[in-house]
């Protein structure tokens, strides 16, 4: 009736293990279809190795590698026993197929659960059996998991000696699921909690436990009591990365006791070596992100202490000022990467950025976002901090023409930057045509003064630039994020490969791009 006939596979028995199918390529319109023609297609994966087919799928995308897995028997094996991703849909719905789903996947070292608000989560008796079957699982991911009790991660730890990164978002434990974890699994290399339910006011001090030695990144975010934290953070003496993120309360103190703790590793260590010795073990803190957070010069002054910071965020945290970005520049002399957004408070300018440009002279990436500089710390800036690559200026008032061109003049080493809403004009534009002699790319949004022409312009005059400019004539409204700058959030996929139905999400840290 006029339909295509259905596609004829069969297998040939040949050296080259090749497949045979007849085609229906030669359609006659109405009345039939031609000779039907053997064509032979070989299948040049039948004399590789598992082992090299394995690596190939490494290469493939959560899609694709689901797709390959249902070409053939072989393939299915082979998916099977190299996937070491995985990232699960953790309704309840999935408990009974989980015996079979880790039978097929007995490889797998990093596991990302996922569950909606709507839907009700697997339960501590699925996570038990998680952990009896995924003996070498060195990543867990939870995400929405409600279900899940102290009890339940208790049980797990005990189980899941090799675990290395552990993050927690939206769960319903508390304390005591988070010491078992701290005393049993002494690998524990990254920790991130965020808006974990169980962690309220009164809650039981948290850490140090036996990751006191391995822990190396803690992530605190949206936490009602994060200063339960405390004893963890202080007890990590190889603590290299601390973020602390819109979280409740006063962090002062919590960071008095990390700098008390910082200064007393310097004067142990010199004492070490006056005596021939030293502690190898011990590394001191060299990134700190404080966002959004009741934090103060005081904080700032006792974070100073961590001599040996490179990177430092202090985003939104209104009560900090000149005073306390003094003291850090002027002891964290090591600097590489400095964030500030002011929130437009005016508490911190020139008089802090002047220490900067003095002090740290290691300075590739500044971004200042609602800070009212002007060419006066600009100036010290692209003088002092000869290796600049990459500057960020948005919704600041005082940035204009004088303060653009006084950048092009003197950043000989800039290869990236950004302006968003700055009162500036094609002056500028004109200035970065001739300036900036390694700038690569660059980007201006939201800037009034700033023409179509002029970005037409600047195009003629840096044609290997990657440009990015808008009309800027609208949204007086105007409240800069990190994320508006191109400083996103970008991280390692916990789920390279998933299962059928599966969903994959990121977590990582700011960059500048």
């Amino acid at each position: 009736m006029g339909q295509s006939p259905p596609v004829v596979l069969g297998r040939v028995n040949s050296p080259c293990d090749s497949f045979t199918f007849l085609s229906s390529s030669a359609f006659i319109s109405g009345e039939g279809f031609r000779d039907q023609i053997a064509v032979e297609i070989v299948d040049y994966t039948a004399e590789l190795p598992d082992e090299c087919l394995a690596f190939v799928f490494q290469f493939l995308g959560p899609g694709d590698r689901n797709r390959c897995s249902l070409v053939c028997k072989r393939w299915f094996r082979v998916d099977g026993w190299s996937r070491h991703r995985l990232s699960l849909n953790a309704q309840s719905e999935i408990v009974s197929s989980l015996p079979s789903l880790f039978t097929r996947f007995d490889s797998v070292t990093k596991l990302a659960l996922r569950c909606s608000r709507k839907s009700i989560s697997l339960t501590d008796d699925s996570l038990l059996t998680i952990s009896i079957r995924c003996r070498n699982l060195t990543r867990l991911k939870l995400r929405g998991c409600r279900e899940i009790t102290d009890e339940g991660m208790s049980t797990f730890a005990k189980n899941s000696k090799k675990l290395r990164k552990l993050s927690c978002g939206s769960c319903m434990f508390g304390a005591k699921a988070l010491n078992a974890v701290l005393d049993h699994c002494a690998n524990l290399e990254e920790l991130s909690i965020k808006r974990l339910r169980g962690i309220h006011d009164g809650a039981e001090p948290i850490g140090p436990g036996a990751a006191a030695s391995s822990l190396k990144m803690i992530c605190l975010k949206e936490l009602v009591n994060g200063q339960s934290f405390a004893p963890l953070v202080v007890g990590s003496k190889n603590l290299k990365t601390l973020k602390i993120i819109h979280c409740l309360g006063d962090w002062d103190s919590v960071l008095q006791l990390i700098g008390n703790r910082n200064q007393n590793y310097k004067e142990n260590l010199n004492c070490d070596i006056n005596y021939g010795s030293s502690d190898s073990n011990s590394n001191p803190l060299m990134e700190i992100h404080l966002e959004r957070l009741q934090v103060s010069d005081i904080g700032l002054s006792a974070i100073s202490k961590c001599t040996k910071i490179e990177n430092l965020h202090i985003l939104k945290t209104p009560e900090c000022s000149n005073y306390g970005l003094v003291c850090v520049a002027e002891n964290c002399k090591l600097l590489r990467k400095l964030h500030i957004d002011g929130w437009r408070t005016n508490r911190i300018g020139d008089e802090g950025l002047i220490a900067v440009a003095k002090h740290c002279s290691n300075l590739q990436e500044l971004v200042l976002i609602g800070v009212n500089a002007t060419h006066v710390s600009l100036s010290a800036i692209a003088c002092n901090c000869s290796k600049l690559e990459r500057l960020a200026l948005c919704g600041s008032g005082t940035i204009g023409d004088t303060e653009i061109a006084c950048i092009a003049a003197k950043c000989m080493a800039l290869k990236k930057l950004c302006i968003k809403g700055c009162p500036i004009s094609d002056i500028a534009i004109e200035a970065l045509g001739s300036g900036c002699p390694n700038l690569v790319k660059i980007k201006v949004r939201k800037c009034r003064g700033v023409s179509s022409d002029a970005g037409e312009w600047l195009r003629e005059q840096r044609g290997s630039m990657l440009i990015n400019m808008d009309a800027c004539d609208t949204d007086c409204g105007f409240e800069a994020s990190v994320s508006d700058i191109g400083v996103h959030e970008t991280g390692v996929e916990v789920g390279q490969v998933t299962a059928v139905g599966a969903s994959t999400s990121s977590n990582g840290e700011f960059q500048l791009h």
